[in-house]
């Protein structure tokens, strides 16, 4: 059987805090208690089946541990652009050599559990980032290019839930942000038709992830026409490439300033802070808030942070017919109308989507009908898509997909 021995690592220690390791390290100092053994192999099944491993246990529970744990080579590594001294490289390097057996040695023969070699769970989930880090690590031998094959990881992805999950929400009770794991987004060619909008929006945040200058973007127009799907696209397509959206709710924007601080930490990262159908009261005065975080707050928003929003009104904050009647004074009046619009000015660029025409509206039924490998003649399926849209909201991306899934669960 091969021994466990990580009582002596330098900068990978942080590891040795979790259960599942410390139930290792116990069966592995006592190998003939079967029920310290049994134990650690029930709870790592355990975990297995909630995170979706697959293959050989302990080396997912080390490879999830590195990637997810981090240690001070990941940090370093992360802020220095995947470059580390060479005394923290060794002290990396030493760590490593105390990790390999856990690596690359069956399950079984570190815990005679035959069980844990090739497990599979009821419902395989595999992170991009996992993968790309499994593919380094294919080739390596030696404790020098597994560290490699690490470094490279932390570089690319960095480490923790940043490097796990495209998307984030914002943990208002905790402070933190909060991955997540479930983040259904399209890609951009089942985003049909806004041929112009999606070049302007691809231009300016791949602007943004090269580090060039780019501008905040405001996305508006008719409802459904697929503005918030777009830059949702934006996180998936270029999620390898360092880009991280972050969606908030209205109600936090009081929140930015900690917010933006959190951000700026990780800057190797590129965030999108993402408000979906966002739009004020006159009585509401967090916009505030929005105007400062993007231009005119004392503390400057940080270089690797964006702001995208989308909404149905081209000017953020409603406006009423009573602030332009003639009764009132006239600078009050400018007064009024300048503070409206000064808000949806902050955003440098501003997208504007239109109801699609009605040959764009049937090119995007046809296009999901087709994915389910169904046909139509275009005179049938205008007839059909002209009778949905007159009897629901009219003509839009997402009435489309509405159509499409009344068509497949009803009438094919």
């Amino acid at each position: 059987m091969v021994s466990v021995d990580l009582e002596n690592m330098l900068v990978c220690r942080s590891i040795l805090k979790d259960k599942l390791v410390q139930e290792l390290m116990a069966s592995g100092s006592e190998p003939d208690n079967l029920a310290l053994s049994h134990a650690f192999a029930g709870h790592l099944v355990e975990k297995a089946e909630n995170e979706g491993w697959s293959g050989n246990l302990i080396r997912a529970l080390f490879l999830h541990l590195l990637s997810q744990e981090g240690c001070l080579a990941a940090k370093m590594a992360e802020a220095s652009k995947g470059t580390i001294g060479d005394s923290l490289k060794k002290a990396f390097v030493h760590d490593i050599k105390k990790l390999m057996p856990l690596l690359f040695n069956r399950a079984s023969s570190i815990v005679n559990i035959s069980i844990l070699d090739g497990y599979i769970p009821s419902i395989p989930y595999k992170l991009e980032a996992t993968a790309f880090l499994e593919k380094q690590l294919e080739g390596c031998n030696t404790p020098e290019t597994v560290a490699d094959a690490f470094l490279v990881f932390y570089q690319k992805y960095g480490y923790g839930e940043i490097a796990s999950h495209q998307a984030f929400s914002w943990d208002s009770k905790h402070q933190k942000l909060k991955g997540i794991r479930h983040f259904e987004a399209m890609d951009f060619a089942d985003i049909i038709a806004y041929k112009r909008q999606k070049e302007q929006l691809i231009n300016n945040t791949l602007a943004f992830i090269n580090k060039k200058p780019a501008n905040n973007v405001l996305l508006v127009g008719a409802r459904g026409t697929g503005k918030s799907s777009g830059v949702k696209a934006l996180a998936k397509a270029y999620y390898s490439q360092g880009l991280r959206l972050l969606q908030m709710q209205k109600t936090q924007l009081n929140e930015l300033p900690k917010i933006m601080a959190t951000l700026r930490q990780y800057a190797s990262k590129r965030f999108i802070i993402f408000f979906d159908d966002l739009s004020f009261e006159e009585s509401d005065s967090d916009y505030k808030y929005l105007k400062s975080a993007i231009e005119g707050g004392v503390e400057s928003c940080p270089e690797n942070v964006l702001i995208y929003a989308t909404s149905n009104r081209r000017h953020l904050i409603r406006e009423t017919w009573r602030d332009r009647v003639d009764g009132q004074d006239e600078l009050f009046r400018n007064d009024s109308i300048n503070e409206t619009i000064s808000l949806s000015d902050r955003f440098g660029l501003i997208i504007t989507y239109l109801e699609p025409t009605q040959d764009e509206y049937l090119d995007i039924i046809d296009h999901f009908l087709s994915q389910e490998g169904i046909h139509l003649e275009r005179e049938e399926l205008r007839i059909l898509g002209h009778q949905w849209n007159l009897e629901h909201s009219g003509r839009s991306g997402r009435s489309a997909r509405q159509f499409v899934t009344h068509y497949l669960g009803q009438m094919k």
